[in-house]
């Protein structure tokens, strides 16, 4: 549990960065337009910060966490959020300055996405395990129910 504890606290220290280089950024090059960088503060505090945020509340409910399911997900889906705001970073700060954007940029964007998505995948799946023990698993209660007398 930890772990989704310390990546949602440095996901809301990368995201609200981020936010304020976009505004400084854009400011010292009297920048108007529209850039990815405006995208960058939203998707590290939403699929970061608030995401680790609901994972911490699904791993103290179904112990998710301590697996190798829950690991793999945990690296995957990290390095989507990585590879995807990295590449939004160099696309938002070239159209800030006026270069031209590679069209490695998109791709490697792309490839984030399709981390985070396998991430996503493995969440799920292990979710999925979850909820299925916990809706087999007989209620265990020691207490029989009060008896009434008429």
């Amino acid at each position: 549990m930890r772990k989704s504890y310390y990546a949602a606290h440095v996901y809301m220290i990368v995201g609200v960065v981020s936010g304020l280089f976009y505004r400084e950024f854009t400011k010292i090059n009297d920048f108007t337009g529209d850039t990815q960088l405006a995208l960058m503060h939203t998707h590290l505090l939403a699929l970061g910060m608030l995401g680790f945020l609901i994972v911490l509340g699904l791993d103290k409910v179904f112990q998710l966490s301590g697996t190798r399911m829950f690991d793999l997900f945990f690296w995957f889906y990290n390095a989507g959020i990585t590879v995807t705001v990295a590449m939004m970073g160099v696309h938002g700060c070239l159209t800030v300055l006026g270069d031209d954007v590679p069209e490695a940029v998109p791709l490697i964007a792309g490839l984030g996405h399709i981390l985070l998505t396998v991430g996503l995948i493995l969440l799920f799946v292990l979710l999925g395990k979850r909820v299925n023990e916990a809706v087999a698993k007989p209620p265990t209660g020691d207490a029989e129910p009060a008896k009434t007398s008429v």
